[in-house]
C-alpha cells in the first residue's frame, strides 16, 4: 500500500447508544430515554401570550394535533367585536426525530412552535404522526395528509375563526421537513381535495434526506456530534419499508417521480424555502434539492447559515429568533 493513500472514515459512535433505543425482537424499539414534554395550555382567559391545545385527529392511529393561536388575536376579536379582520397565516408543522422519536408535546418542539406562533403572527398546527419502526413509511405521510383533510372539515373555533385557509403552509424540521415535502408533492396533484386550504408554499427546515451514496459533508461529518452519520443510517433502516435502501423515493428526492412532479408546484406558483447550515452532516442533500427545484424553475429561498449544527434553532433561541425574522420575511413577501 502507498504511503499516500487514506483510509476511509471510521464511524466511532454506537447509534444505539447515542439514539438512545433498545431494538425488540418483534421488531419494535424501546426507547430508553423520557422526553420532556409540556402540556397544552387551552385556558383563554390566562396571561400566557399563545393558546394552546390539543384536538383528536384519528383515535384508531392516536394521532392528533397541537393548535398554537397567538393570544392578540384574541384580543383583536374582542376589540373589533369581528373575526374578519384578525385571520392569521396557517403553518401546519411535522417535528422531527428521525421517524422514530419525539412528539408534538415534547417541550423543544412545542416551545419551537410557540414561539413561531407568537414571532410570525401565525396559526400553527403541529401534527402528531405515528412514528417508526412501529409504523414504517409512509404511515408518517398518510397522517400529515389526513391532518390537512381534518383542518378543511373542522369546525374548531381556534382554527375557523383565526386561520386564513387561503394562506397555508406546510413546514417540517429535520424529519418533518421530509414530509412537508412529501406531502406537497402529494397535494401538488389534488389541491381541489384540500379546498378551502390553498397552499402557498413549503417550509423545509433542516430537512432529513438520504441516498446509498456518501455525500462530501456526510463524509466530513461522519462522526458529528449532532446527527453523526451513523445515526442516520438507522433511523433509516427503521423508518423505510422493509426490504428497501437508502436509494428509496421516500429517502432520496434524486429518484422517484419526485423530479417530475416539480412542474405541478412550479404551475402552481407555490414557493419552496430550504433552510440549513455547514455544520449538519445533510447539507450536501438539501443543497441538491434546491439546485433541482431551480433547474424545473420552482420559486425557491434558501437560507444556509455557516458552522451551526442540525436543527439547532431548537435548541438555541438567539438562532431560532434569527430564523423567525427570515420567516416573517417570507411570510410576508407571499401573503
Amino acid at each position: 500500500m502507498s504511503g499516500d493513500q487514506t483510509a476511509p472514515p471510521v464511524s466511532t459512535i454506537d447509534p444505539y447508544e447515542y439514539l438512545q433505543i433498545i431494538q425488540n425482537s418483534d421488531g419494535t424499539i424501546k426507547r430508553l430515554y423520557e422526553i420532556p414534554s409540556t402540556p397544552a395550555a387551552p385556558d383563554h382567559n390566562g396571561s400566557t401570550p399563545v393558546i394552546t391545545k390539543d384536538v383528536t385527529l384519528n383515535p384508531n392511529h392516536n394521532t392528533w394535533v397541537r393548535i398554537f393561536l397567538p393570544r392578540q388575536a384574541l384580543d383583536n376579536t374582542s376589540t373589533n367585536n369581528s373575526v374578519g379582520n384578525t385571520k392569521l397565516p396557517l403553518i401546519v408543522y411535522y417535528h422531527g426525530g428521525g421517524f422514530i422519536l419525539l412528539s408534538a408535546d415534547s417541550t423543544m418542539n412545542h416551545d419551537f412552535c410557540f414561539n413561531m406562533a407568537l414571532q410570525l403572527s401565525a396559526v400553527i398546527v403541529s401534527v402528531e404522526y405515528r412514528l417508526a419502526p412501529e409504523h414504517r413509511l409512509p404511515a408518517a405521510y398518510d397522517d400529515a395528509v389526513e391532518a390537512l383533510h381534518w383542518i378543511k372539515c373542522t369546525q374548531e373555533k381556534l382554527l375557523r375563526d383565526f386561520a386564513d385557509y387561503s394562506k397555508c403552509f406546510l413546514m417540517g424540521t429535520s424529519a418533518g421537513g421530509n414530509i412537508a415535502y412529501h406531502v406537497g408533492l402529494r397535494a401538488s396533484t389534488a389541491v381541489g381535495d384540500f379546498e378551502p386550504l390553498k397552499i402557498k408554499g413549503l417550509i423545509l427546515h433542516h430537512p432529513f434526506f438520504g441516498g446509498s451514496k456518501r455525500t462530501e459533508s456526510e463524509l466530513r461529518l461522519l462522526n458529528a456530534p449532532v446527527l453523526p452519520l451513523c445515526s442516520t443510517d438507522l433511523m433509516w433502516k427503521l423508518a423505510l419499508p422493509i426490504g428497501v435502501d437508502r436509494d428509496h423515493e421516500y429517502c432520496n428526492p434524486t429518484v422517484g417521480d419526485g423530479f417530475d412532479q416539480f412542474d405541478q408546484i412550479r404551475e402552481l406558483g407555490w414557493w419552496v424555502v430550504v433552510t440549513g447550515c455547514d455544520g449538519d452532516p445533510l447539507i450536501d442533500r438539501q443543497m441538491e434539492l434546491v439546485e433541482m427545484l431551480k433547474k424545473k424553475g420552482v420559486k425557491v429561498e434558501a437560507q444556509f447559515n455557516e458552522g451551526d449544527y442540525h436543527g439547532v434553532e431548537l435548541m438555541d433561541a438567539t438562532k431560532a429568533n434569527a430564523l423567525s425574522v427570515f420567516l416573517r420575511h417570507f411570510l410576508e413577501k407571499c401573503c
